[in-house]
């Protein structure tokens, strides 16, 4: 699963990256993005397809909710039953989105208790990982637009810490996913090939108001 990571990479950075158009939103970096907190997040834009970089929140809400408040609101969206799951159904055919992250964590049960590792990717780049967004309209009006991450069974490296991880894709799979070339994106939806980094950090990172750099500091 992926349930806390990191996203510092300054905001003209990622449009640089990404190549988007829309005038780039504020955010402050962070090194412990938390569920419902927005979150920065490449998209196409429904009616010009251009590539947008939107701080969305994290927690997909979907868009025929009728309350958005009383519905799940998943982080996580598991890729073998994305097709067929009616919470994703609707977001994975028309609404795919990148959602970079420098850094994210996750724990190892062990007997006494569980033990944060940060994973990144060993060649310094930013990881991005694939999800999903929608647009919930409540009666007043007002839009709500969400995102969950992707997930798919854990590669060889970070199986001994959990068994699922987030689908990570690599720069050449971006277009297909996003929609913008053809392609069957569900073959995307595996787990990653790329060189990890694995290390051990304090359990600072537990508590979502702990939010610097410290975090990544080995243990």
């Amino acid at each position: 699963m992926c349930g806390r990571y990191a996203s510092f990479l300054p905001a003209e950075a990622l449009r640089a990256l990404f190549h988007t158009v829309n005038p780039t939103p504020n955010w402050e970096p962070t090194w412990n993005m938390a569920p419902t907190r927005d979150a920065p997040v490449v998209r196409l834009h429904p009616q010009t397809r251009a590539r947008h970089l939107d701080l969305l929140r994290w927690g997909l809400v979907p868009h025929w909710a009728k309350d958005a408040k009383s519905v799940r609101q998943p982080i996580n969206a598991r890729a073998e039953t994305l097709a067929t799951a009616p919470m994703f159904r609707d977001a994975l055919a028309q609404r795919r989105c990148l959602v970079p992250a420098d850094v994210f964590y996750e724990w190892q049960a062990t007997e006494n208790g569980k033990q944060p590792y940060a994973i990144a990717r060993a060649d310094g780049q930013p990881m991005v990982f694939a999800g999903l967004w929608e647009g919930w309209r409540g009666a007043d009006g007002t839009v709500l637009r969400t995102f969950t991450i992707v997930t798919t069974n854990a590669n060889p490296v970070l199986r001994p810490l959990h068994e699922r991880m987030p689908v990570i894709l690599e720069s050449g799979d971006w277009p297909a996913w996003l929609g913008e070339t053809e392609g069957e994106s569900a073959a995307l939806l595996r787990p990653s090939a790329a060189e990890l980094r694995v290390w051990r950090v304090g359990k600072a990172v537990n508590n979502v108001r702990n939010d610097n750099a410290s975090l990544l500091e080995p243990d």
